[in-house]
């Protein structure tokens, strides 16, 4: 398990191309999962750096086939908000979703959390393994993307 300061996040790669996810905080744990039909990895790590950017909405989902988890988050200043939608299908509005989280983080908070949740994947499978398990390559550039955007936010944060 993998935290960041108030949540906890872990992305375990079961049978082929299936992802299991935890989010664990104080008050609550919701588990998702994740097929490689998308780039579920990817687009999780792309809109964490959309929302270090200070872009304020931002959204990804995971299919799951035919469930799917759609992820909601909110900037506002330094504070995200964040739920999580289960979907009878992932074509559904947001309003015919089923929440099964929600949290509010520092931007920090929840950067650091998604840096340490991936480092532990690579550290786990390494990604000859990841790729072998996922069917696709290790999400490294947009990990690192967010790992260099989220330091300068931090250096600025600081400053």
């Amino acid at each position: 398990m993998i935290s960041g300061s108030g949540i906890r996040i872990t992305w375990t790669l079961g049978a082929h191309g299936w992802a299991d996810i935890t989010l664990e905080d104080h008050q609550a744990k919701a588990e998702l999962t994740a097929s490689y039909i998308t780039s579920a990895p990817e687009d999780f790590l792309a809109a964490m750096v959309r929302l270090v950017a200070g872009e304020r909405e931002t959204r990804v989902q995971f299919e799951a086939e035919p469930t799917a988890y759609r992820w909601i988050f909110y900037r506002e200043g330094e504070d995200v908000w964040s739920r999580v939608l289960e979907l009878r299908d992932g074509s559904d509005h947001d309003n015919r979703g089923t929440e099964i989280w929600s949290s509010q983080l520092g931007i920090d908070q929840l950067a650091r959390a998604v840096i340490r949740c991936f480092d532990e994947v690579a550290q786990t499978f390494g990604e000859s393994g990841y790729r072998g398990r996922w069917g696709e390559h290790f999400p490294r550039t947009e990990l690192e993307s967010l790992r260099r955007l989220w330091r300068t936010h931090q250096h600025l944060s600081d400053a």
